[in-house]
């Protein structure tokens, strides 16, 4: 299978990140500004993410930020990439998306994750622990199910029972076995890890089983693309986001985005710099032309036929300009309204 940047989507997932100064408030009242100019550009569709307890992160909520999303947009596919589906009951997923379908009937788009609270304080104060992630086969069997029909006790998913909406699976690893068996879309990163996304892909389409709405494979791969006019302006653009990471990893809490200048004053320690810089290595950017040599050997690798870009970074006009030039490369014009 080969595809390249013509006859590829390309679409966008916000993780509402708080940069430094700034609030969880004004986080998300960017990522609905930032949903209009993604459509003004032409991009596919617009999803938001699920996080709990984060410093750095303001999207908490997915289904209802996704509803403002909706709400300030017209055409755009909006959706979550994801809810994670161990966090929640099935049925009050089935509903809240009903919610969501019948406002903005054939809009919206359900991205599904396998992944429980970072730490061992959110998993208690969602009454959820690593136990349920490991059923997530069976809690995407349940919620599909009340989508066609409800359950053995009488109770239906309503609104829901009857809807026809898009589902994807977010995963990684065993996962893609997961959306292989139900006959999914696979949603899958980063791109950095080349040699277990090329694995995971190939298992993900042997191990396909055709569906009434997916008689055959479909594969997003997610990640970093930084565009900007030269190479080492946009690899600046990685910069916070990279940090945050690293922080993460040695201090247990991911903060909220800092301006990259500042973070070349930091005393980081061995082990900080050692994971800092690991964050930028592999990333996709550079120049327009540049980002279109990678992303053509990128979509020739994994045959996949969209690119879900999850980039984040500290200034937000130099971010848009990145979204506006990788438009540009990947030739984006308006986006029709599409039931897939």
């Amino acid at each position: 299978m080969s595809t390249s940047l013509t006859s590829t989507r390309f679409s966008v997932l916000d993780r509402s990140r708080i940069r430094a100064g700034r609030s969880p408030a004004e986080a998300l009242r960017e990522t609905v500004d930032f949903a209009r100019r993604a459509e003004e550009l032409g991009y596919h569709r617009f999803w938001v993410a699920e996080h709990h307890g984060v410093p750095g992160v303001a999207g908490s909520a997915p289904t209802v930020l996704a509803a403002a999303v909706a709400s300030a947009t017209r055409r755009i596919r909006v959706g979550t990439g994801g809810v994670m589906l161990p966090n929640h009951q099935p049925l009050v997923v089935a509903e809240q998306f009903g919610v969501l379908e019948s406002l903005f009937p054939g809009r919206i788009d359900m991205g599904l994750g396998r992944s429980v609270g970072f730490t061992d304080g959110v998993r208690r104060a969602l009454g959820r622990g690593k136990d349920e992630a490991e059923d997530f086969g069976g809690q995407l069997a349940e919620l599909l199910g009340w989508f066609g029909g409800g359950s053995p006790t009488g109770v239906r998913a309503r609104p829901g029972e009857g809807m026809d909406i898009p589902a994807f699976v977010l995963a990684t690893g065993a996962g893609a076995l997961t959306a292989a068996e139900a006959g999914l879309p696979l949603v899958i990163g980063d791109f950095r890890s080349r040699d277990r996304l090329l694995a995971a892909v190939e298992r993900y389409r042997g191990a396909f089983r055709p569906s009434a709405r997916h008689p055959e494979p479909y594969v997003m791969v997610a990640g970093t693309v930084a565009v900007a006019a030269g190479t080492e302006e946009a690899r600046r653009l990685l910069v916070p986001e990279a940090w945050a990471a690293a922080h993460a990893r040695t201090r247990g809490s991911f903060p909220p985005l800092s301006p990259a200048a500042e973070i070349d004053g930091l005393s980081m320690s061995t082990k900080e710099r050692e994971l800092y810089e690991s964050g930028l290595r592999g990333q996709l950017y550079g120049t327009e032309e540049e980002v279109a040599e990678r992303l053509e050997v990128l979509l020739k690798e994994t045959g996949a036929q969209e690119v879900l870009v999850t980039t984040s970074t500290y200034d937000r006009a130099a971010l848009h300009e990145s979204y506006r030039r990788l438009a540009r490369v990947a030739g984006l014009g308006e986006p029709a309204v599409d039931p897939a």
